[in-house]
């Protein structure tokens, strides 16, 4: 199969689906209105909650939610071949993924802009809702530290991309001193500074690399980053949202787009092949790269990209707060993981581009790969190429990397820059993943206000700064432990199985909502999708604890699993008796904006 076909299909599916499925959920199911003022008006305070643009306010949504998920687990899921992955990334977002994401933003605007335990509080019962609070805090601090550990994997001992990383710092607080400042709401010209300054730093990486001064200055351990990276998470957390965290996200949003953007016309320049089959006979189980059956592991394989729960955390975090106008919520919402769907489908084509033989080198460890009695065809010539040790580097990163260098050198007119485009790779994925840490991090601080404010009212004003500092502090210490000690590999399956979980419960939380306001007739849009991914996961999950984790002795993190589990589990099931509550009422009310629901809630 050519890989251009593959990508134009992506295109008109989601570009059809958000015409007509995105509107439908917006006009019929969730009956967005102009009229009905959101957090951001109501409770601007200039910190968190402020009035943004759409278009800024979607780079900062697509940044935070497009981390490692859409790039590294379509590499890892095409060991099955490239037809489940694709399968499930354009069936999965459209029907679940961008429905989760928009049922959520808009749970969450229409609460205040309050976390997805407060809301689950007070849709379905308080202690549903702390359990649910719990529950995503433990798994945002999974996220986190697999997310970081990722990163720090990325730009170890890489100068180039560490130096433009770094200078997407300087640079957003320049564009947002610019558009708060200097030129209130001039965010052309904002995005004009930004988009200069940022490739004078893409285009200065191999100087810097050069420099015997500013070299050693950017070639950094995976120790000094594990440090570096949470002590960023928490200056990023306690700014205010428009000086650094969103500036810096939309503007890395112009760098990811235009990346995809670029290797989409570079595969429509050189039409390659997709040369890994349809299937492969790893769809049994038995695979190198993931060791169980395609069914159901490709479900917590693919997450970004298809359906996640770490949107559920960023859309009920800091993207509800700056929502202008209540209509947005389908732009920003749903267009967003509709976008991401596509960088997943460009990731999967970068991946299968490769020869198997070279993909599975790549992917696999040596040993696993050993055994397989197959051998490398270019991968010699693409380490010579790239300059880099590529065999045995598994994870997803390298092979994307490779893959993606292999499209842009097959340009003519870039054929002697393989190097160049590889570490530009490698720098796009690090930044890629960046933005979502820093937007994590804020959110778990305001998971954790809100559960300390509990017992301690004071932790509730989020202008208290000894509050701001204390509760960040201690979140970033949490996930920044975990980086500075733990791998990838650990951590990595647990956080498939989280997320997963996660987010079958924003759909299941939404559920209710959506029969509450009386729309009953409705709620199958999002309780299917939500039912079936819990089902799934709980069964990959469980596979994974006694096929995986109990035979390797690992028992902390088969209690972690099992607890993710249980959690998970107390939550649908109070969902599920509150839906039959709501079921049982005859007759409706008017709520504080005078429309029909069956029970009025505080938002």
């Amino acid at each position: 199969m050519n890989a251009l076909t593959l990508i134009f299909v992506a295109f008109c599916v989601f570009a059809i689906a958000y015409r007509f499925y995105g509107l439908f959920l917006a006009r019929k199911v969730l009956g967005l209105k102009c009229e009905r003022l959101t957090p951001a008006v109501t409770l601007a305070d200039g910190h968190d909650y402020v009035k943004t643009n759409k278009f800024v306010l979607f780079g900062h949504h697509f940044a935070a939610i497009a981390a490692a998920g859409p790039l590294l687990g379509p590499v890892l899921a095409a060991q099955y071949g490239y037809m489940p992955g694709a399968l499930w990334i354009l069936i999965g977002c459209v029907v679940a993924g961008a429905v989760h994401d928009m049922v959520v933003l808009f749970a969450s605007v229409r609460h205040k802009g309050r976390s997805l335990g407060r809301i689950a509080g007070a849709e379905i019962g308080g202690a549903v809702g702390r359990v649910a609070g719990v529950a995503v805090l433990f798994i945002l601090i999974l996220a986190l530290a697999g997310l970081s550990i990722a990163v720090v994997n990325a730009m170890a001992e890489s100068t180039w991309g560490t130096f433009t990383v770094f200078a997407t710092i300087p640079i957003a607080l320049i564009m947002g001193v610019y558009l708060h400042v200097w030129r209130v709401g001039d965010v052309k010209g904002a995005s004009a500074i930004g988009v200069v300054l940022l490739f004078l730093a893409v285009v200065a990486g191999p100087w810097v690399v050069a420099s015997p001064t500013l070299g050693p200055l950017f070639h950094l351990t995976k120790r000094q980053l594990s440090l570096i990276v949470p002590a960023y998470g928490f200056v990023a957390s306690i700014l205010p949202v428009w000086l650094l965290l969103c500036p810096r996200d939309y503007l890395s949003t112009y760098l990811k787009i235009g990346t995809i953007a670029m290797l989409a016309g570079g595969i429509a320049f050189v039409r390659p092949e997709l040369l890994m089959p349809a299937f492969t006979q790893f769809t049994a189980g038995g695979g190198p790269v993931i060791p169980g059956p395609v069914f159901p592991f490709i479900f917590i394989t693919i997450a970004c990209g298809a359906l996640s729960g770490f949107h559920a955390i960023i859309g009920t975090g800091t993207t509800p707060k700056m929502i202008g106008d209540e209509k947005d919520v389908l732009f920003v919402g749903y267009g967003a993981m509709l976008m991401e769907g596509f960088v997943a489908v460009m990731a999967l084509v970068a991946a299968c581009v490769l020869v198997p033989a070279d993909y599975f080198a790549i992917n696999a460890a040596p040993a696993a790969f050993a055994k397989l009695g197959i051998s490398v065809q270019n991968l010699p010539a693409l380490a010579a190429e790239v300059q880099e040790n590529i065999q045995g580097r598994p994870g997803g990163a390298v092979s994307l990397a490779v893959g993606m260098a292999y499209v842009f050198s097959s340009v003519p007119f870039m054929s002697h820059l393989m190097s160049y485009w590889y570490h530009f790779a490698i720098m796009f994925e690090a930044v890629f993943i960046l933005t979502a840490v820093d937007t994590g991090t804020r959110v778990g601080r305001f998971f954790l206000q809100e559960m300390v404010g509990a017992v301690a009212p004071r932790f509730m004003d989020k202008h208290w700064w000894p509050g701001i500092i204390s509760t960040s502090a201690v979140f970033t210490c949490a996930w920044g432990y975990l980086v500075y000690t733990g791998d990838i590999g650990s951590i990595w399956p647990l956080l498939g199985m989280s997320n997963q979980l996660l987010a079958a419960s924003g759909l299941i939380i939404g559920t209710t909502m959506i029969i509450r306001m009386n729309k009953a007739r409705y709620a199958w849009l999002t309780a299917v999708p939500g039912i079936i991914m819990a089902f799934i996961t709980i069964w990959a999950g469980y596979l994974n604890i006694v096929g995986n984790y109990l035979p390797k002795g690992q028992y902390l993190l088969s209690f972690l699993g099992a607890l993710v589990i249980v959690l998970m589990t107390i939550v649908f099931a109070g969902a599920i008796r509150r839906w039959t509550e709501l079921l049982r009422i005859d007759g409706t009310v008017s709520d504080p904006y005078g429309e029909q629901v069956l029970v009025v809630v505080e938002e």
